[in-house]
């Protein structure tokens, strides 16, 4: 192992909590969703957020987009958007008597996507290349993006009409899904005392300082090799699995890994338990995974295949793994 500078984790879990401080001042609960915020921003990674209408995705991720103080603006797709839409592309200057270049939303650091699933498959793989490479090519012109360069894009899944299903291409981009569900009943009294008081008119957040000295920072935290072999196992067993056809990638099993550090790390640790592995796999593999037509036509989920593929990955000792990475 590399000798690297000891984490100040006291420090990196400050800075989260005043993240999370900042968020709760417009958002009520979801405080999971706001780690997973934080984990795609420590790992320079992409957040892909399903949930039905008026649940606060896209409030949540302009409040973060706010909080970080990155640049960023938000796009909502349609059925007739256009890569170029995106993008952007040249005119002809008739004053200057030369082509230039209209920067599309894309060149900034985040980008809201909301309702990504309403435009067209050509129009969602326009991001495929900046998600990947953090650079377009427009008209034969590469040109880099901003740096950090995040998406976040939102899905309604209860809507069947004019909608596209996502490229498998573009899914893989994606670090961390997120099935955003209600509010737990006390969550949602909390919400509705706010607006019955109005404090949601008074309320502006600030960005917190430092906020992306976070990223990269999950590449300094430990794990054994008994939990690295424990996530391997993970990700082979996705590939032998009766009711799966393809299983996670081998960028699947690098993204579970960031993000299992990066979990660790929010926590207050800097090293790995099993159970990081364990409660990150869900949000890392869901979206990655295609099941078999005798799976989906039994109406088995992903989310209950997955479940049985950690039941049955024998997981290594805490106390062992916890001993091997001290020593």
């Amino acid at each position: 192992m590399t000798n690297q500078t000891p984490l100040d984790v006291s420090k990196i879990q400050q800075i989260c909590e005043s993240v999370k401080s900042e968020i709760g001042q417009v958002i009520v609960g979801n405080e999971a969703v706001i780690d997973d915020l934080l984990i795609c921003l420590m790992c320079k990674g992409h957040l892909f957020m399903i949930g039905v209408p008026g649940i606060a995705k896209t409030t949540l991720a302009k409040t973060f987009a706010m909080v970080t103080g990155l640049s960023w603006n938000r796009v909502q797709f349609t059925q007739d958007l256009l890569p170029a839409d995106i993008l952007g592309h040249f005119y002809f200057d008739q004053q200057q008597n030369e082509f230039k270049m209209r920067k599309g939303p894309v060149f900034n650091e985040l980008i809201l996507a909301d309702e990504i699933n309403r435009s067209s498959p050509k129009t969602q793989s326009a991001l495929i290349e900046a998600m990947q490479e953090r650079q377009v090519t427009i008209e034969g012109q590469t040109m880099m993006l901003p740096q950090p360069f995040l998406v976040i894009a939102t899905k309604n899944p209860i809507e069947t009409e004019g909608i596209y299903p996502l490229p498998e291409a573009q899914l893989d981009r994606f670090l961390l899904s997120v099935e955003m569900d209600y509010l737990s009943k006390d969550d949602e009294l909390e919400l509705l005392q706010r607006k019955n008081e109005n404090m949601q008119a008074t309320i502006s957040v600030s960005p917190v300082e430092e906020v992306t000295s976070l990223i990269g920072m999950h590449h300094q935290v430990h794990v054994a090799d008994s939990v690295l072999s424990y996530l391997m196992d993970i990700i082979e067993k996705t590939r032998e699995y009766d009711q799966i056809v393809m299983g996670a990638s081998p960028r699947a099993g690098e993204q579970l890994l960031y993000a299992t550090k990066a979990f660790a790390l929010i926590h207050g640790r800097d090293y790995v338990i099993p159970d990081d592995v364990k409660t990150v796999a869900f949000k890392v593999l869901s979206h990655r995974l295609i099941l078999s037509t005798e799976a989906e036509l039994d109406g088995v989920s992903t989310r209950k295949i997955i479940d049985d593929i950690l039941s049955l990955v024998p997981v290594p000792d805490m106390v062992e793994s916890v001993v091997e990475v001290s020593s």
